[in-house]
């Protein structure tokens, strides 16, 4: 038995965080779920920015759109709903024999929206409607302003995939925020059994972060800060895991009177898994993070990797009380968690808006021709 499928008996899913319409006529991605290795996809403007601008794949069609006169905005979206449709059929049998639990794609808002509740919530029911697959998730950022459009997708019945998670304090206001949306459907007579939900906390970031800080002080002759390099990411993953359980776990009675009307839980994603610092295991954010009821959203060299040298044990639910401790030590160091976490929040949604940008200003150029690697 590999690697990846023993990830699956334990209880974790891997979704494949990537998309590229080779994949989908070449029979990769259709191999991929037909083996067992993947249970979902997820995408973002960065994945689709490198499948459009990095490619040939979408040139004769670029073509063929702009010559209809469509503009750049409208270009993509036909070009990442054909995918989208494309790679939610092929999943479509998963998501049936799992009774929702697997065969999501995802597919994110605008990220311009992601200080904009109202637009961003419009944006999500409008593509939902376009794409029209039962197994579609919506991505929408976990800012504070996509706290209530996360509520109100819910309780409208969209799938929805919470991104930008960073603070542990923010997941359990997401949390909050899906149960509240489950908990308008209850109030106006809707089944509750077809909505689900992940919620996608960013890992590797909060490394790189924290890290760079911890040298800064080492830099200041503060040596105590040597013990925690490598850290803060991991223990913040499993805080979120000890959250995760805490919230829907049978002994919470807010759940319980869902799940006893047919409501699924959130499933928490470890998202941005592939390590950044070539100091540490190439599968620090798979091993580490592996546990019951997750989704771990893996990018291609990560999975190779996984499948290469990967052990799979459970892990996130071990080494807790370290993990507290860990935070508490930076702190006791003068670094604020709050801010690492808003500061990063922040740069993720300059990053996203940035590569929509630049995917944007890739499809076409002044005469409507593609204009690759800009």
């Amino acid at each position: 038995m590999g690697a990846i499928q023993k990830l699956h008996d334990l209880g974790q899913s891997i979704w494949y965080d990537n998309i590229q319409r080779r994949l989908l006529e070449n029979g990769e991605l259709a191999a991929m779920i037909e083996r067992g290795e993947i249970r979902g996809v997820t995408s973002n403007p960065t994945i689709f920015k490198k499948a459009i601008a990095n490619s040939d794949d979408y040139t004769e069609e670029i073509a063929a759109l702009s010559a209809q006169g469509l503009g750049r905005e409208e270009i993509y979206e036909a070009l990442a709903i054909a995918d989208i449709q494309a790679a939610t059929d092929l999943f479509r049998l998963l998501y049936e024999e799992s009774n929702g639990g697997d065969g999501y794609v995802s597919l994110e808002v605008s990220p311009y929206l992601a200080r904009d509740t109202e637009g961003t919530l419009a944006e999500a029911k409008r593509l939902w409607q376009v794409v029209d697959r039962p197994n579609l998730m919506i991505k929408i950022p976990g800012t504070k302003e996509g706290l209530p459009a996360v509520t109100q997708a819910i309780a409208a019945g969209l799938n929805v995939n919470v991104t930008l998670i960073f603070s542990v304090k923010r997941y359990k206001k997401i949390m909050d925020a899906y149960l509240a949306g489950l908990e308008q459907r209850v109030e106006a007579g809707l089944p509750l059994d077809g909505t689900a939900s992940v919620a996608s906390f960013f890992i590797s970031r909060i490394e790189t972060n924290v890290d760079d800080r911890l040298e800064a002080l080492i830099g200041e002759g503060e040596r105590a800060a040597e013990t925690l390099f490598g850290r803060a990411a991991v223990a913040s993953g499993k805080l979120a895991y000890e959250e995760y359980r805490q919230a829907f776990g049978d002994e919470n009675e807010r759940f319980a009177a869902l799940k006893a009307k047919g409501a699924h839980p959130q499933r928490l994603l470890f998202a941005s898994t592939s390590t950044k610092n070539p100091a540490y295991s190439d599968v620090k954010y798979v091993e580490e993070l592996i546990g019951p009821g997750t989704v771990n959203t893996i990018p291609p060299k990560t999975i190779d990797a996984f499948r290469d040298h990967g052990i799979p044990q459970v892990r996130v639910t071990e080494g807790v009380a370290s993990a507290h401790q860990a935070f508490e030590e930076l702190a006791a160091l003068g670094i604020d968690m709050d801010d690492v976490t808003q500061e990063l929040e922040d740069a993720g949604v300059k990053s996203f808006a940035d590569a929509f940008t630049a995917l944007l200003e890739s499809v076409t150029g002044d005469q409507g021709l593609v204009t690759r690697n800009q």
